[in-house]
């Protein structure tokens, strides 16, 4: 990667902050605040993937939803190439829906279980590309199968027939469909078997390399983080405490929160 494509930034969060009401008393009046996020800042270049890890509860997640506008934002920006995605209306934002796509954690609760895996992957087709005919939908859908390493003769499948892992990669070719930039990977392996997960780390690393992607990916494994990650940033209590390489934070972290995570990943 080249100077100027390293420095080309392709999101900026600034002082992002997501807050959540706590209601109570008969009138379910507002008591207290959950202040899920709070201030957060960082760049993601264009190409690379910056990993976001802390433990359950730190934030990361919810990061990832407000940069996708799944979940409200309180304040700050999310510059997306510039354009301030905190302040777009539903309508100005649906453009952006092709452009950032999100990987999710559970690979099974993600995917309906009425709908076939063709349907599945072609129903974003549906929402952006209206004018596509049913061959034109089955040939995208058989090539992302095959980008993601699955036969296409899975389409008229369910999801149920199928293991955490592939599940996963139907996920993943589902974010794939719109021809995305960037992708919010909300810890999507976390829920699987140690030997998959690194199959599918390997398999969005080569789809990054392949497609050009850029990926926001959340995990609380330090390993994992390490081994994709080019930037890391430590979150905790809906605050970023350190950001680094990947390299940096691994060799010489400097908060006390990072030490203590990094303590906590299993030597084999």
């Amino acid at each position: 990667m080249s100077e100027s494509q390293a420095n080309d930034t392709l999101l900026s969060v600034r002082d992002l902050a997501v807050h959540f009401p706590v209601t109570g008393g008969l009138l379910q009046r507002q008591v207290d605040v959950v202040k899920a996020v709070d201030g957060v800042s960082f760049d993601v270049p264009r190409g690379q993937t910056v990993g976001l890890v802390g433990e359950s509860g730190s934030g990361k997640t919810t990061t990832g939803r407000a940069i996708a506008r799944l979940v409200p934002i309180t304040a700050g920006s999310v510059q997306y190439e510039g354009r301030d995605l905190a302040t777009l209306s539903r309508a100005d934002f649906f453009a952006y829906r092709k452009k950032i796509q999100v990987i999710f954690q559970d690979p099974f609760s993600s995917l309906n279980p009425r709908m076939t895996i063709f349907s599945i992957i072609a129903e974003p087709l549906d929402i952006h590309f209206k004018g596509w005919s049913r061959a034109q939908k089955e040939a995208r859908v058989a090539d992302l199968l095959e980008k993601v390493g699955l036969p296409m003769d899975y389409m008229q499948r369910y999801p149920h027939q199928f293991s955490g892992g592939q599940r996963q990669r139907i996920g993943i070719a589902r974010a794939l469909a719109v021809e995305p930039e960037f992708i919010v990977c909300d810890e999507p392996v976390s829920a699987l078997d140690v030997s998959v997960q690194a199959q599918i780390v390997n398999l969005l690393q080569d789809l990054q390399a392949e497609l050009g992607l850029t990926y926001l990916f959340i995990a609380h494994d330090l390993a994992v983080v390490e081994h994709i990650s080019d930037q890391v940033l430590v979150m905790t209590e809906g605050k970023i405490v350190e950001q680094a390489s990947a390299e940096a934070i691994y060799s010489n972290p400097q908060h006390p929160y990072t030490i203590k995570l990094l303590q906590a990943v299993p030597v084999i």
